[in-house]
């Protein structure tokens, strides 16, 4: 059975796309970043980027019956990755208790120049 949750994304319309979907037991988050009511949140601020979309994240887990304990993989995109520790510091925050796999990479740009950060998660 597969459920697919909207979110408030601006974006998701126009591509075609679900903030989660569960199938069975698994949940997958498309990337999320600081997008909050269709306003980029900590613009400039890698490390406060990281910590909203998480928050985000947590919401569409929670929709699909899920929680942040359930994560089992996190995928983080930023555009520079000079800003890891940043990076790294939030996303522990957040889940270093649960400790999912996890991947950092830097692309060339996200879909608004405001963002930083983005990121995907998995959860079981």
């Amino acid at each position: 059975m597969r459920r697919n949750i909207g979110g408030s994304s601006p974006w998701e319309a126009v591509v075609g796309s679900s903030r989660a979907v569960r199938v069975g037991n698994v949940v997958h988050v498309a990337g999320t970043t600081a997008t909050v009511d269709g306003e980029v949140v900590s613009v400039g601020d890698a490390y406060g980027q990281t910590r909203a979309a998480p928050e985000i994240v947590a919401w569409a887990l929670r929709e699909a019956e899920a929680g942040l304990e359930h994560v089992v993989r996190t995928r983080m995109f930023v555009t520079d990755i000079g800003r890891w520790e940043a990076v790294g510091r939030a996303h522990g925050e957040v889940f270093g208790t649960i400790r999912p796999a996890a991947s950092l990479v830097q692309g060339a740009a996200l879909i608004d120049p405001r963002h930083l950060v983005e990121i995907e998660a998995e959860g079981a």
